[in-house]
């Protein structure tokens, strides 16, 4: 059956388009939350969506600790630029205050939750059936043309600059920190931009011999079955649990 794997996890045994539309959904909603139990709740459920998602646990959550290390300095930052109740003093006057590490907190949780569920729900994907689950869901056309053009030639792509480096390397070119270096990198891109847009044409005109109109058929037909109904219904009781939670916390506090 298009877009589902017998015997594999559970979660790649749903279909793509409601995975797609229930990790859109988890995004709105956890981004939305500021109490730190809820936050906190939804993290618990990315975690376990991603036990039945099938992805190797430990290579998954090392690419969550490379997408960290790009916020890791604004987060340690936070607690030294807000202002609030102090928490902690530094030497030479550096005030850390509570309200700083409570922001810090909820950006890692939220952004933590985020990715990884939609690393659980989209990221057991093939690029290809993503794009044919887009297209059902009424993406437009065009958009759903760029991801499968782009993963069908980017492998050439990256073989085309792997050629210009070996001829530049037989030239006995060396990188360093230098203008030589940058304008020799300019120059790269520039030839590999030319190439990609040469390529493209012929590609473009190879297709219309071939009878293309602008549309490219789709043949994954997807089905709604049970399976997706109650995922569905348990996903969505799940974000209106952490919507009520984050109500309950508010008027407590």
């Amino acid at each position: 059956m298009a877009g589902r794997a017998r015997g594999a996890a559970p979660l790649r045994q749903v279909d793509p388009r409601a995975r797609i539309v229930s990790a859109l959904a988890f995004a709105v909603v956890v981004t939305g939350l500021s109490t730190l139990g809820a936050l906190a709740l939804a993290m618990a459920a990315a975690l376990l969506a991603l036990g039945c998602s099938g992805l190797p646990a430990a290579r998954t959550l090392k690419r969550m600790a490379m997408m960290d290390g790009f916020i890791i300095f604004m987060l340690l930052i936070l607690p030294f630029s807000t202002p609030g109740t102090p928490a902690l003093t530094l030497p030479f006057g550096v005030v850390a205050t509570v309200e700083g590490f409570r922001l810090a907190v909820e950006i890692g949780l939220t952004a933590n939750a985020v990715i990884l569920m939609l690393m659980a729900l989209v990221g057991t994907m093939e690029p290809v059936m993503l794009g044919h689950a887009l297209a059902r869901l009424r993406v437009p056309r065009a958009l759903v043309h760029l991801l499968l053009f782009t993963v069908r030639y980017i492998e050439v792509l990256r073989a085309e600059y792997a050629r210009s480096r070996v001829a530049m390397r037989a030239r006995a070119f060396r990188p360093g920190s230098n203008r030589h270096t940058w304008v020799s990198l300019g120059h790269l891109i520039g030839m590999m931009l030319v190439r990609a847009l040469e390529r493209s044409e012929r590609i473009l005109q190879a297709m219309k011999c071939r009878g293309f109109t602008g549309r490219i058929p789709l043949l994954d037909d997807f089905s709604w079955q049970a399976t997706d109904r109650r995922f569905c219904a348990l996903f969505g009781l799940g974000l209106l649990a952490l919507v009520a939670l984050e109500v309950a916390l508010v008027h407590l506090a």
